[in-house]
């Protein structure tokens, strides 16, 4: 069994995603409607597909943080809840994607659309979300809310191809990294919070705020990831500890922990991460490993401080629910346990 290193837990505030929730619950109700109503295909196998993955049990934390910022920017149109859903099916439609490249076996604590469908069912499912999504935008009508979300979507997808063109090398810096999680994940956080001051024809220096929010609060958001993996609750997780290891992932910890090691103990990674040679007893190596090179503590004080940007991003705001419940979705994601 690998060994679990408990992240920050003494210091760990009783940060919720609840505030969040309660102020979007009503507008979250009408987005499900439309998501099951836009999954819908005469082709069966889609929204079989898709229903697998939309009801697996995914926070929705993107399409809400969408709301909440058409909430602070005092929206007052119909158009934030279709937004919000083309948001969820972006997301959606690059889990999909996304599992077939890293070729992941599981996903929320279930079987991965590509395990039980395959690759080619999964991509193409993804691009039909992707064509939902932005069919949704067209009815919408805002052309800078499209701009937005477009751009996006081409970014997450040069994310994409800059992780696998990382994948399994060891060589691979920070800054490099940073650039891909960058693209990969923050991109759409970012435009979620973005689309709200967009949507309401707010001034550039609160687009640029939520813009800057939502980037940072990605950034944060991934690199606990990188941590938990190594660190997590497998249960919470809903996939297995050590899942980016076995799959030789190139993440932050890694990269530490590679720098930051000796001549045998960079043979050590080359093995297991840039060969796929994984010997019993290996993962629980890696893990000591960074634990003696602090590479996980590094790696969530990293993400502690884009957590501060973020946070301040949003200081242009009067004081108002939507941004304290926004607030405390940074401190959600920097103490998650899944």
């Amino acid at each position: 069994m690998a060994q679990i290193i408990p992240l920050d837990a003494a210091r760990t505030p009783p940060a919720s995603l609840q505030p969040l929730f309660d102020l979007v619950a009503s507008d979250m109700e009408a987005i499900n409607r439309i998501i099951l109503d836009k999954q819908v295909s005469d082709v069966e196998l889609i929204p079989e597909l898709a229903h697998h993955l939309i009801d697996s049990g995914g926070k929705r934390l993107r399409p809400m943080l969408a709301l909440a910022a058409c909430k602070l920017c005092d929206y007052d149109g119909a158009g934030h809840v279709r937004v919000a859903s083309a948001i969820e099916f972006m997301h959606t439609a690059t889990l999909l994607h996304d599992d077939v490249v890293d070729e992941s076996g599981l996903r929320r604590g279930k079987k991965t659309a590509r395990m039980l469908w395959g690759n080619q069912a999964s991509v193409l499912v993804g691009d039909f979300l992707l064509g939902q999504a932005f069919r949704i935008l067209v009815d919408v009508g805002s052309l800078p809310v499209l701009k937005i979300l477009s751009n996006a979507a081409a970014v997450i997808a040069e994310g994409e191809v800059m992780q696998l063109a990382a994948a399994n090398n060891t060589a691979t810096t920070e800054d490099e990294y940073l650039a891909i999680i960058n693209a990969k994940t923050a991109a759409l956080f970012s435009a979620a919070a973005e689309v709200g001051a967009a949507i309401s024809s707010r001034p550039v220096a609160e687009q640029m705020a939520l813009r800057a929010y939502g980037r940072n609060l990605g950034l944060a958001f991934q690199l606990v990831d990188d941590a938990l993996d190594y660190s997590g609750d497998s249960a919470n997780l809903g996939k297995s500890t050590g899942d980016d290891f076995r799959e030789g992932k190139i993440t932050l910890p890694v990269i530490l922990s590679f720098r930051r090691g000796n001549a045998e103990e960079r043979q050590f990674w080359k093995r297991t991460i840039a060969e796929g040679k994984i010997e019993d007893g290996d993962l629980e190596h890696a893990i000591g490993l960074m634990k003696q090179h602090k590479a996980l503590e590094v790696t969530m004080e990293r993400a502690r401080s884009y957590g501060a940007i973020a946070h301040d991003a949003l200081g242009i705001f009067s004081d108002r629910p939507e941004k304290a419940a926004m607030q405390e979705v940074i401190a959600f994601c920097l103490h998650r346990s899944h």
